[in-house]
């Protein structure tokens, strides 16, 4: 069996099959930080996250490089609106990304290349395509010349004749379908040297160059938001190829998290923080509903949907607990089949969390009947599955966030302590002892409600762990 990806370039799912055996190379457009990440953003990097786990562990060595985009014009924008150097602006927001990558439990990718490191590399990028024949120069600007390069359009399946770059009229340029490569410097602005005279990157040159400088001339996959197809990566893929290089064989992208029908973003005034996120529900929490719909769909966000993937979590987490403490050590077991064929499909992670619950189901069945054994059979499945997605209730990142640290970690381990109990006693057919067992911890604040996957509780006042909170502000673009 393979796994299988969609390709945005041919508009079809492909067996997965890298240029070098055994491994895989991967480069992630990353954020543009000008501000606090949202769940939009994080989304993106959860997605790619999964991509890099279960390539991981189906044999393959992972190389996956994620940039950042630490000189742009928005970021400028804002640093000088904060009355902010625009260098301590960008950092302290990239520091922000990193921490809700972090905090969510993102692997740390091979590489975080900076733009600003870059620049040598993207001079030279720059010279191989004025040599070529596919940019000029002009005022202090380079352009790359859309209509030298005959695909133009391919990724995004736009016509090249109704191409519109959204960039500010410039009089330099030969054809208004151009992109800048390179702008010259403005009073104020930070500026490189170049052959062209003083200036800095244009945004889509930036990533063609990091790319290959860590990747190669040619590598796997190229990765990022929907939002990214045009004009970011269909430009990228021009002025690489354009260059010479053959650049990313296979292009995944993910979709948006909106909210009343729309994209989240700033104009619209609609973002959810990360910081704000984090202050409602655990980590955990958060990755398992962004990560619970299928990567190319869509998220419409509500207040509802989170609270049921809040649920569902912990329904896994508590199954988990309750076969921990029958059976003392819970290592790791084996994916189920139906686990594996659903991520090796285009990455199909609802199908591949119906597994983990259902596994979870036979568990709780076996918990209830008193089979011990099939119990933490089925919870060492659910382990092994769960921790592929980032989610092993016992792994060592979220064993310690049941809550804000030891004290909600000890309180979830004395409820857990009464649930087994309780379930012991219903299986005894002692429903007295076990509705006891309920009425004590109703008493102490903790509703407990069955379901079909086992027992859930939770505060009366809809109380959850929490995770740290990161440093507020607004949010940034990808890519």
């Amino acid at each position: 069996m393979y796994v299988r990806l969609y390709d945005t370039a041919t508009r079809s799912l492909w067996d997965f099959a890298p240029l070098r055996p055994g491994a895989a190379s991967i480069y992630v457009c990353g954020a543009t930080v000008q501000g606090v990440p949202h769940i939009g953003h994080v989304r993106s990097a959860l997605n790619y996250d999964v991509l890099h786990r279960w390539l991981a562990a189906t044999g393959h060595d992972v190389l996956l490089v994620r940039n950042v985009t630490d000189i742009d014009d928005k970021i400028l924008t804002r640093a000088a609106d904060a009355g902010r150097p625009w260098w301590e602006w960008a950092a302290t927001h990239e520091r922000a990304f990193e921490g809700a990558y972090t905090a969510l439990g993102c692997l740390p990718p091979s590489a975080l290349p900076r733009a600003t490191g870059h620049v040598t590399q993207m001079i030279e990028l720059i010279d191989r395509l004025i040599e070529r024949g596919h940019a000029y120069a002009t005022g202090g600007d380079v352009y790359f010349a859309v209509g030298t390069v005959d695909d133009y359009g391919s990724l995004s399946g736009q016509r090249p004749e109704e191409v519109t770059q959204g960039e500010s009229v410039a009089t330099g340029k030969r054809d208004p379908r151009d992109f800048t490569l390179w702008k010259g410097a403005k009073p104020g602005e930070p500026s490189w040297p170049t052959p062209w005279g003083p200036g800095r990157p244009g945004w889509h040159l930036e990533c063609s160059a990091m790319a290959t400088t860590y990747l190669g001339s040619e590598f796997d996959i190229h990765g990022g938001g929907i939002d990214l197809i045009f004009p970011h990566h269909e430009n990228e893929r021009a002025q690489s190829h354009a260059a010479g290089d053959g650049f990313a064989r296979y292009w995944l992208h993910n979709g948006w998290v909106t909210l009343s029908g729309e994209k989240m973003s700033k104009s619209l005034g609609n973002t959810l923080a990360i910081p704000a996120m984090l202050r409602r529900v655990r980590a955990v929490e958060l990755r398992y509903y962004l990560i619970g719909a299928h990567y190319r769909s869509a998220i419409e966000y509500s207040d509802g949907a989170l609270e049921e993937a809040v649920a569902a979590y912990r329904r896994v987490e508590s199954f988990v607990h309750r076969a921990g403490e029958r059976a003392g050590t819970l290592p790791p077991g084996t994916w189920c089949a139906e686990f594996a064929a659903a991520l090796d499909d285009d990455l199909g992670t609802p199908a591949a969390l119906a597994a983990i619950h259902g596994t979870v189901r036979e568990g709780n069945a076996a918990l209830d009947a008193g089979d011990h054994t099939a119990a933490s059979g089925a919870a060492a499945s659910v382990r092994a599955m769960a921790g592929v997605l980032g989610l092993d209730p016992l792994s060592d990142q979220w064993r310690a966030t049941s809550g804000t640290g030891g004290s909600a970690a000890a309180l979830a381990s004395l409820v857990d302590n009464l649930l087994a109990e309780r379930a012991e006693a219903r299986s005894q057919r002692d429903f007295a002892a076990a509705d006891a067992v309920r009425d004590r911890l109703l008493a102490a604040g903790i509703i407990v409600e069955d379901t079909p996957d086992g027992p859930v509780w939770t505060l009366k006042d809809g109380a959850h762990g929490r995770m740290p909170a990161l440093p507020d502000s607004s949010q940034g673009r990808d890519g």
